[in-house]
């Protein structure tokens, strides 16, 4: 008496607190989820707008240049028609003074010669205006040219200012990968430790026998301890077992927030000795999945939603030992309970 006092004095401690840190842990690791999904797409969209601008700066810069390689080539043409036409005038003048001088030494020739100083009088003329026209064409050409250079010198600092943020962004996802990585691996830590404290306390409340046991992430039964041979009926000791199941999951309903879409999964299995044909079931699959429903609709019939329970048949095909061994073959044989998100 003084035994079971205290067995049921440590169910009241424990429980609910172990039930709100369990619901507690699930919410922190969404809430985490959720926020690493957001910063994943924000930081995706800055990344993928801030791409686009780069290319269409390079695409400038690229235009910039060619633009500035014509205007180069222009200047360059117009630099050599002024220094052709500056030539031109330098033989005029020559021309003119030597028709100068002639002048100065014969009369008779001083009336041809002053005609031909006043040709070449309107020739040089006209050179120097040509001249005047190129010049100002080159220094016009010369203003472009510095504009366009402090255009690429503006888009190369908006270039590389935009590379800079670009690295700065996926420092920035780098670290917060890094950061929500450990914090998920402490919150899948402490859930292990949680997960196994659970187990223990169902183990308690159901039975302390060695065929049923913790594997992993889920609650295993032995076949024999719910149902006879090659029989999806569950027995006297099988329901008694499932009743105490039943009564667990209503008292952890009370306690799992409504926003947690939960359930428990019910897997049957089977071992690798292929059935008759001649009975019931013609296989292991259909073996399995029959023990599985029929845990499944026990469980309703003693209170548990329907939508919190899932029933799944695995044939001989998940087995726990692969060894084609007697002990494997019962090992084998089994339902597994695994509480989990839908």
């Amino acid at each position: 008496m003084a035994l079971s006092r205290r067995r049921t004095d440590r169910r009241v401690d424990y429980w609910p607190g172990f039930v709100d840190a369990l619901s507690t842990l699930l919410l922190a690791i969404m809430f985490l989820l959720s926020v690493f999904v957001l910063a994943q797409f924000l930081l995706t969209r800055e990344i993928s707008g801030r791409d686009e601008a780069l290319l269409r700066l390079n695409s400038q810069i690229n235009e910039l240049t060619q633009l500035l390689a014509m205007e180069r080539s222009n200047t360059q043409d117009a630099q050599d028609s002024l220094a052709n036409l500056q030539a031109s005038l330098s033989a005029a003048e020559a021309e003119k003074s030597r028709l100068e001088q002639l002048l100065s030494q014969g009369a008779g020739a001083g009336q041809q010669a002053e005609a031909r100083i006043g040709a070449l009088s309107g020739e040089l003329d006209n050179e120097r205006q040509m001249s005047q026209r190129a010049l100002s064409q080159v220094e016009l050409l010369n203003q472009q040219i510095s504009a366009l250079r402090q255009q690429i010198a503006a888009l190369e600092d908006a270039l590389g200012a935009s590379e800079a943020r670009d690295r700065e962004s996926n420092t920035k996802i780098a670290d917060l990968g890094r950061r929500l990585n450990v914090a998920l691996a402490q919150r899948v830590q402490e859930l292990n430790r949680y997960r196994s404290d659970f187990f223990g306390r169902l183990r308690e409340i159901l039975s302390d026998r060695d065929n049923i046991r913790i594997v992993g992430d889920r609650f295993v039964f032995q076949s024999e301890v719910l149902f006879p041979t090659g029989s999806e009926q569950i027995n006297d000791a099988g329901q008694v077992e499932m009743r105490k199941l039943a009564g667990a999951i209503l008292e952890l309903q009370k306690e799992i927030p409504p926003e947690i879409n939960w359930v428990l999964r019910v897997d049957g299995h089977t071992d690798n000795i292929p059935l008759s044909g001649t009975g019931r079931y013609r296989d292991n699959w259909e073996l399995s999945s029959a023990r599985s429903t029929a845990v499944v609709k026990y469980l309703i019939e003693n209170g548990v939603p329907a939508n919190r329970l899932v029933a799944a048949g695995f044939g001989e095909f998940q087995p726990l030992d692969p060894a084609d061994t007697p002990e494997a073959r019962s090992k084998n044989r089994r339902i597994e309970l695994k509480l989990t998100e839908r």
